[in-house]
């Protein structure tokens, strides 16, 4: 049976950096989230059913906010990324509050997932045209151990008030050959810099081709993440038990680096707008504003497009 690709989307973080729900926070004067912006793209694009990954906390809320309100247009699904969702013989470090990192968050999503599916965040703005991009790869790929990652120049997802996590990659004739975790990218002018240790920081093209987490998956990788979880728990646990994070770059590097796993680069033009500070805010409300004075969207987003 052929499904169409699903969207999945991450809003499970807290916001600790932001100091609070940026997956709801408005950011235009009709009320809207980031999170709209990306369901009204991915919509256009062709995506009719989505998962959202949350956690218990915020449950009521997001779905009186943000989930009653697309059920009109979506299938929708919740699936909770929880600390205790560990494979059997496990237990949750004591003292530990951090999730367990994106590849968790995927992994939580294992039985629901019957077909290809894009990952996003919901607190990042990626652009329209990486959607259609996305979505039209996943529906022509037959190949079980290829996927899609949607490709962003350094310098079009940078911040100006601190550091940014990204996953630097390097490919070859279109394909994804090293994608690596850089856990503080900092902006300087056109290009960047990232650190390890605080002190010494080594230069990064803005040109860089970076993952934004914005993947295009086959049936069975959730399953897979899954599968590859204790192993990362015996690694990791013991040496950071509170602080370590299970993170989908890292998991995609690793299946790279072992052959079961080609990834076809998209690359994308748009500028990525988010909120990793609250000092980032006016700027996302700027840019947003400016995109929906030239029409690229709508007054009321997902009650136009459906009308359509």
């Amino acid at each position: 049976m052929q499904y169409n690709p699903t969207l999945v989307i991450m809003a499970a973080g807290m916001g600790s950096r932001f100091g609070g729900l940026k997956q709801m926070t408005p950011v235009d004067d009709q009320g809207h989230f980031i999170i709209d912006y990306s369901l009204f793209d991915a919509y256009r694009a062709g995506f009719r059913r989505v998962v959202f990954i949350i956690k218990h906390a915020i449950e009521e809320q997001f779905k009186e906010t943000i989930g009653k309100r697309v059920e009109k247009y979506f299938e929708v699904h919740y699936v909770y990324q929880e600390l205790d969702e560990l494979p059997e013989g496990y237990e949750v470090p004591e003292g530990r509050v951090k999730p367990w990192g994106t590849s968790h968050a995927i992994a939580c999503c294992r039985h629901l997932l019957n077909g290809p599916f894009t990952v996003i965040n919901s607190d990042d703005f990626y652009g329209r045209t990486a959607y259609s991009t996305i979505y039209d790869a996943l529906k022509v790929n037959n190949h079980a151990d290829s996927c899609a990652m949607v490709g962003y120049k350094l310098r079009n997802t940078l911040t100006e008030f601190g550091s940014v996590a990204r996953g630097v990659c390097t490919e070859e004739n279109g394909y994804l050959t090293d994608v690596v975790e850089r856990l503080k990218i900092f902006k300087n002018g056109n290009d960047a810099a990232y650190t390890e240790d605080c002190e010494t920081f080594v230069p990064l093209s803005g040109d860089t081709i970076v993952s934004m987490n914005f993947w295009g998956f086959m049936p069975g990788f959730a399953q897979k993440l899954w599968d590859r979880f204790p192993e990362f728990l015996d690694r990791s646990v013991a040496s950071n038990p509170l602080k370590c994070e299970y993170l989908l770059p890292f998991s995609v590097g690793e299946m790279l680096h072992e052959g079961s796993l080609r990834v076809r680069v998209l690359h994308c033009d748009e500028a990525w707008h988010g909120v990793t500070y609250q000092k980032d805010l006016p700027s996302v409300v700027e840019a947003i504003a400016s995109m929906r004075k030239e029409g690229i969207y709508p007054e009321h987003l997902l009650d136009d497009v459906a009308a359509e």
